[in-house]
């Protein structure tokens, strides 16, 4: 008689489960920014020194040379819309510098002198970016809207606010695009304002961590709020109304920020300050990006 035998099925990762990703050491201690192209490729700045943009492809594990920005700019956040093209928030010299698909070459869209710096930022699904514009020293902030003119240019202007914000830090938006939450690093609060043209509106306190403890979120596709908790060595995950449902433990105690990717949008990568790489974790539903990246949402 003939036996048939089959190999036993992988077993799929376990959920909020994370593993470091990438060695240590390959991306410096401004590691942030992470963002996902829609082929998979997971981007994230500042691999080997400041200004450089490194990219890791689809199952890959070590990290290799994407772009450099020019010098004296130095990225801190990436995001990419669903034709590919890669926004990148240059901190030290006010810009927005965006790279068209099938290039290297970082191109400036919009620069404010009065800007303190484009810290993160977020793409609507119109293409409007909302950026987070902290001022550390002084313990302020304020969120700018930029946008395509009817000429084709990028132009922007500081949202008019309802409340004295802290320090701006993370930001995102709630799938249907209208709400825009903020995490203020100073005071470890995290702020939801409806979106009205010009103006943030009706201002509320979602959620309180201690001071100094957060930086960047992101929303996935059912509106939960992932924060990166750091110093505390953990990703929040939070309700839209600010209800803490879950903290991701990670490998190391630094994040700074994260990003949705893989082939469902299922897959959370972590930027570690501490130790300078990429780790990730399997979550339950898609990031609202992945999913406006695939126009599916």
């Amino acid at each position: 008689m003939l036996l048939l035998t089959t190999a036993p099925a992988l077993a799929a990762p376990k959920l909020f489960e994370s593993t470091q990703l990438t060695p240590s050491g390959e991306y410096t201690f401004g590691i942030e920014g992470p963002a996902v192209d829609p082929q998979g490729n997971l981007y994230v700045v500042n691999l080997g020194k400041p200004g450089t943009i490194g990219r890791l492809a689809p199952e890959a594990t070590t990290s290799e040379p994407f772009t450099a920005l020019p010098d004296g700019s130095i990225g801190n956040a990436i995001r990419i819309d669903a034709a590919g093209t890669m926004f990148i928030a240059d901190y030290k010299r006010h810009n927005i510098f965006a790279i068209a698909p099938g290039t290297t070459e970082p191109q400036i869209v919009f620069h404010a002198d009065e800007m303190s710096q484009p810290n993160d930022i977020t793409l609507a699904r119109d293409g409007t970016i909302y950026a987070s514009d902290p001022a550390f020293k002084a313990r302020s902030g304020r969120i700018w809207r930029i946008a395509r003119s009817p000429d084709g240019t990028m132009q922007g202007a500081a949202l008019i606010a309802p409340r004295a914000m802290g320090t701006t830090n993370g930001i995102d938006l709630s799938p249907d695009g209208r709400t825009l939450y903020v995490g203020e690093s100073n005071s470890g609060e995290i702020w939801s304002y409806a979106i009205e043209g010009d103006a943030l509106t009706r201002p509320k306190l979602i959620a309180k961590f201690e001071p100094n403890t957060i930086d960047g979120l992101r929303t996935d596709a059912s509106g939960r709020l992932f924060v990166a908790h750091i110093l505390k060595g953990s990703i929040a995950v939070l309700t839209p109304d600010g209800r803490i449902v879950r903290e991701v433990a990670l490998k190391a105690k630094e994040p700074t920020n994260l990003a949705f990717g893989g082939s469902d949008g299922k897959t959370v990568y972590v930027t570690q300050r501490q130790g300078g790489f990429i780790e990730s974790f399997r979550t339950d539903v898609e990031g609202r990006e992945h999913c406006l990246q695939r126009r599916a949402c």
